[in-house]
C-alpha cells in the first residue's frame, strides 16, 4: 500500500531524478524515488550491501563482490551436495567457493535473512534467463552447422 508524502528535493537532486526518469521509459519520478530510497535504507540497514543494475533488473550485491543471490545459490548448492555439513564447515566452504571473507559471507546471509523472498525470486529469475540463453545459443549453433549433403 502506498501513501502520498510531500518531499522537497534540492534542485540538483531533482534534476538528476528527472534525467534518470527520461533515460528509463516506463518509470516515474515517484517510482524511481521510492526505489532509490528503499535501496538506500536497505544499504543503511545492511552495511556492505549495494544495488546494481543488470539485464534482469536492479539487485542486491556485496560492495566490490558478487550479487547476494549468487552467494545464496552457492550456499544452497553446498547444502545439496552435503546435507549433513555442519555450520562452521558450511561457512568455511562458502567462503572458499565464493572467495569472500567470512565477514562478507555474513553480510550476504544477514541480507538474505531479512529479504528471503527477494533473493529467492532473483535466483529463479536468473535460472530462467540462463536456461533461455542456453537454448538460444544451442539453436544458434545448429544454424551455423554445415548442412549435411
Amino acid at each position: 500500500m502506498t501513501a502520498p508524502r510531500s518531499v522537497r528535493f534540492d534542485e540538483g537532486v531533482l534534476s538528476r531524478l528527472d534525467r534518470y526518469v527520461r533515460e528509463h521509459p516506463g518509470s516515474s519520478s515517484s517510482s524511481v524515488a521510492n526505489m532509490f530510497i528503499d535501496e538506500a535504507l536497505r544499504s543503511y540497514e545492511h552495511p556492505g550491501v549495494i544495488f546494481r543494475p543488470g539485464p534482469t533488473g536492479r539487485r542486491a550485491a556485496l560492495a566490490g563482490g558478487p550479487d547476494v543471490w549468487e552467494v545464496i545459490a552457492s550456499l544452497t548448492a553446498i547444502r545439496e551436495e552435503d546435507p549433513d555439513i555442519g555450520r562452521l564447515a558450511l561457512l568455511e566452504e562458502l567462503s572458499g567457493v565464493t572467495g569472500l571473507s567470512s565477514a562478507l559471507v555474513g553480510v550476504a546471509l544477514r541480507y538474505y535473512a531479512a529479504y528471503p523472498d527477494e533473493i529467492d525470486e532473483r535466483i529463479v529469475l536468473n535460472k530462467e534467463v540462463a536456461d533461455r540463453e542456453e537454448q538460444l545459443w544451442e539453436a544458434q549453433q545448429k544454424l551455423l552447422q554445415k548442412p549435411k549433403p
